[in-house]
């Protein structure tokens, strides 16, 4: 039986500081996490995350890498989410060390932004309405990953196909 691939399919690894959070379906295999920590992330090993295989402090900066936040991180202790800003899914993103005490009222944020992956999907993130083949999607502080290769089964969205063709660009 297939397992169920709903946005709420999320897998939770910890150690005694933080909870790294995975959400498979928003993943694109951008490999940033297994090529800077493959220590952590191994995707050949089950489970496939290994929280003892690195320092907290970087664990989190590998994972703060990742660009359509399928990984995500929160403190164990909720004291110290206090100093993070929260997504959506209440998971905690990065905040430099450095503005740990800085009035985050004074932190800007561009809404809208566009990266294009190498050798993978085009990843938009911000407040925006996508239009696609006579449709429209409104997306609110959030993020979409758009299919570059052609191959995907849920164009114009990455389903993370250019990994199993090899595409490049």
């Amino acid at each position: 039986m297939e397992r169920d691939k709903s946005l709420s399919d999320e897998r939770k690894y910890s150690n005694d500081e933080i909870t790294v959070y995975w959400k498979p379906v928003a993943c694109v295999h951008a490999s940033y996490c297994y090529r800077e920590l493959i220590e952590v992330f191994d995707p050949s090993r089950r489970p496939w995350v290994d929280m003892k295989g690195a320092p907290t402090e970087k664990i989190i900066e590998i994972v703060n890498l990742c660009p359509t936040e399928a990984l995500t991180w929160k403190w164990n202790d909720d004291e110290r989410n206090r100093d993070v800003r929260s997504d959506q899914t209440n998971h905690v993103k990065f905040r430099r060390p450095e503005l740990i005490n800085q009035d985050l009222s004074s932190i800007q944020e561009n809404p809208v932004s566009v990266k294009v992956m190498t050798d993978g999907p085009v990843v938009i993130k911000g407040s925006f309405t996508l239009a696609y083949s006579g449709n429209k999607k409104e997306v609110s502080d959030s993020l979409v990953s758009i299919c570059r290769c052609g191959s995907s089964d849920h164009e114009p969205f990455c389903d993370g196909k250019h990994k199993k063709i090899g595409f490049t660009g």
